[in-house]
Formats: structure tokens, sequence, C-alpha cells
């Protein structure tokens, strides 16, 4: 199976492509540098030229703060470039997977988001990942729309390095207790979207690993986990304060890869754990 791959110089695509080669496949990454996904004749071309069974669709503009006063090429990036990939999906008649987010919710409520909960995006980086999402579902019918949340990888900046980072010149650090949801380690999500981009199991999916935390409790596992010696304050969301709002409920159900027979993420402790490892 040859598979095409968007954003390779991220986290996820990183693992993705890595996780393909591992099993034998061919895996074709890509980043802006080979193909501008805002620019449709570009995509056009670079896809049909490398002719792929199936494309994995990574990139993104993820930057939530700076979104609120770039929403021009963040819909560019979000909304546009899914369109565009998934117009050449359909003219080759090959699947595609969508990666969305949490961030499409209102993060109201304690309980976790089902895949099929309606939507109701606070921030311009929610909203145009939801219309990224709705770009590909009116487009194609061989779609994967997984949503994930707090991901942190070997390639490329996330809260566990800059935890990490932070700790080199800290003893005391403040984070917020009020948000709750679920890590996802690339490494073990990019082996789910091997497992679902050679199945016909399509539809929209949740997919972080098992159980959920607080950012509070996230880093005191890090540092725990890391040997640091650094004192973690809980604060608020109001009392941190960030541009973008920020849902206060990032939990999501992993139900639905179950009834579809696909294997769930690990515990996130359990991924921390080797992602350290790996990192350290």
């Amino acid at each position: 199976m040859k598979v095409f791959v968007t954003g390779v110089r991220g986290q996820l695509g990183y693992d993705v492509v890595r996780e393909l080669e591992k099993r034998g496949m061919e895996a074709i990454g890509v980043d802006i540098q080979e193909m501008d996904i805002t620019d449709a004749q570009s995509v056009d071309e670079v896809i049909t030229k490398a002719n792929p069974d199936a494309v994995i669709h990574c990139a993104a503009y993820t930057a939530v703060d700076a979104a609120e006063d770039n929403e021009e090429i963040c819909r560019k990036v979000n909304v546009d470039g899914p369109r565009n990939i998934a117009r050449v999906c359909k003219k080759l008649d090959i699947k595609m997977i969508q990666i969305s987010t949490d961030y499409v919710f209102n993060g109201q409520g304690d309980r976790p988001w089902e895949p099929e909960d309606p939507v109701g995006p606070m921030t311009v980086y929610g909203q145009t990942k939801y219309e990224g999402e709705q770009a590909v579902r009116e487009i194609l019918e061989k779609y994967f729309i997984v949503r994930i949340a707090w991901a942190f990888g070997v390639n490329g900046k996330n809260f566990v390095k800059t935890m990490l980072r932070l700790s080199e010149t800290h003893d005391t650090l403040s984070v917020v207790s009020d948000q709750y949801g679920s890590p996802t380690y690339t490494y073990d999500l990019a082996r789910l979207l091997v497992d679902m981009i050679q199945t016909e199991k399509y539809g929209i999916y949740h997919a972080t690993n098992e159980g959920f935390c607080s950012w509070y409790e996230f880093a005191k596992a890090i540092f725990e986990k890391a040997g640091k010696n650094v004192t973690v304050k809980p604060v608020t969301t109001a009392e941190y304060g960030a541009k973008a709002f920020r849902p206060a409920n990032s939990r999501m159900s992993k139900e639905k890869l179950t009834a579809n027979g696909f294997e769930r993420l690990p515990a996130w402790e359990d991924a921390l754990d080797r992602y350290l490892k790996e990192i350290l």
C-alpha cells in the first residue's frame, strides 16, 4: 500500500511515516516545501503524480492564540487545505484521513464527547477545523475524520517538552487545573491511523490515549516521571489568562473505536513513560 502523508515535519506526520515504513508500506511524505496545501493546483499535481492508495492529512494551522489574529491564513490552511486534498482523493477514488480536534466542541460539561455530538467551536482554530471536516465530508465518501487532543511526539514542540525546558530554570510553575482531557502520544496514534487506513470503516472517530487528567495533573506526572524537582501550583483558566478560549472539557469517548474493531491507545501514563525514555 502506498500512502501519501502531509505535515511530515510535524509531530504526527513524522510518526505516521515511520509507522508506515516499519510495516513495509510505501510512504510519500511532504510538507510545505514540497506541496502548499492551500494551492489547489499544486495539491492536484503533487498527489496525482504520486498516485497513492490513500492520503493521511496531518498538516494544519494549530497555533490557537495566533489564529485569533490570523484568521485568513488559518482558514486557508485548515479549510482550503483539506478541501483541496479531498478533491484530488475524489478524482483518484482513494481514501483520506483528516485529523481534527476537540476544539470543534464548546468545551462545557464533564461528559466525554461522542463523535456524533453537536459541535460548537469557540475559537477561530476550532471553527476552521470544523469547516475543514465539513469540506471533507461534502466531497468524499471514503473518509475518516479523527479528532485528537493534547498531542505530544518526538518531532516538534509540545507541552511535555515545554515543561521539561521550564524545569531547567524554574523550581515552581503554575499550571491550569480546571481543563480536563486526554494526552495523545503521536507514536501510538500513528499506529491506529495506519490500522485504520487499511479498512473501509469510514466515519468520525475520537482517538486519544486512555484516561483523563487536568493539565496540572499532566505536568505533575511529567516532573515525577522525569525525576525533576519542580513544585506545580494549580491555577484556574481565568487566573492563567490566554488570548483564545480554552475548553474546560476536552474528554472524548473512544467507544466507537472499540465498536469498529480498532485497538484503543494505551493509558496516557504508560505513553508518557515510553515518550520520556525516548527523548531523555
